[in-house]
């Protein structure tokens, strides 16, 4: 009798009992998996966008997600191309130096050489740098230079013909270098400036300033001179040649000794200090002149 009731209680709930779904172990692994791989490259496109600003980038995987089960990886090559470089000659000069409105300011900025120029340069100031020599291919293609300045550089030469093409131009300074000969001037010259070389009179040329009919102020002072610069023209009204090695001058330096009716009315201002000529011993050098020169008289 017990044997039959444990029978029937079996076949009652043998019905009730059903087999455990499949284990989704695998898939959940992979949803996993994939949704750390997708975190992170959300965090590296947005690092690119932000960081990378336009610069070429690398090759990135960007995760795609279907039907929330499965995963796929692409490659996506997002290279954004930069804008072409524009060529131009004249800005390395422009970085280097200011370039404002026609004029160049190369002004301790420890160049050796003079940079190259923008063609329409009219003023070019390159002081206190390491300058040591002027060639004519500094100046070939820039035709309407009006001044140029060189003061405190290291220049010992200049090549002839440097400035041969600069028919504009009126104002040079080659004040504090160290020349021992001065280079062939341009024409239109109203200021030429040359204190504080170590020029002496055999470098330069008998009609070295002949010609030079605009010529107003000339500045030699501070050099190794022996004598008065010859063919001075008539324009000149300051000359400084204080401190050279002046020893003596002549009636035909500043005046004309044949002529004692001529009168140099432009010149204001001479300056011979520092030197050792006595101007008291050259009465008749200074007949010409309104004003008597600076200098020692005794």
């Amino acid at each position: 009798m017990k044997t039959l009731q444990s029978t029937l209680l079996l076949l009652l709930f043998v019905p009730l009992i059903k087999p455990a779904p499949p284990a989704q172990q695998d898939s959940r692994i992979i949803y996993d998996y994939g949704t750390d791989n997708f975190e992170e490259s959300i965090f590296s496109q947005d690092y690119e966008d932000k960081y990378l600003d336009g610069k070429n980038i690398k090759e990135k995987e960007t995760v795609i997600i279907s039907n929330e089960k499965s995963l796929q990886l692409q490659k996506d090559e997002a290279i954004t191309p930069l804008p072409p470089r524009k060529e131009n000659d004249e800005m390395p000069t422009c970085l280097l130096c200011v370039c404002l409105s026609g004029s160049v300011y190369c002004e301790e900025v420890d160049i050796d050489a003079v940079p190259p120029l923008p063609k329409e340069s009219a003023y070019l100031y390159a002081r206190f740098n390491k300058i040591k020599k002027l060639t004519a291919k500094d100046f070939a293609d820039i035709p309407n230079l009006r001044r140029l300045d060189f003061t405190g550089n290291l220049i010992e030469d200049i090549e002839d013909g440097t400035f041969s093409k600069l028919s504009l131009l009126e104002e040079l300074s080659l004040a504090e270098n160290q020349l021992l000969k001065l280079p062939v001037l341009p024409p239109k010259l109203t200021l030429f400036n040359a204190k504080y070389n170590k020029i002496k009179s055999r470098g330069i040329k008998a009609n070295a300033f002949k010609k030079l009919n605009n010529l107003t102020f000339l500045y030699l002072d501070h050099n190794a001179l022996e004598s008065v610069p010859l063919n001075l023209p008539e324009s000149l009204r300051v000359i400084h040649l204080q401190f050279n090695n002046i020893a003596s001058i002549t009636d035909d330096t500043f005046c004309k000794a044949n002529d004692t009716s001529y009168i140099r009315d432009r010149i204001e201002e001479i300056r011979l200090e520092g030197n050792p000529v006595v101007l008291g011993k050259h009465p008749n050098s200074f007949i010409c002149l309104k004003r008597l020169p600076i200098g020692s008289y005794f």
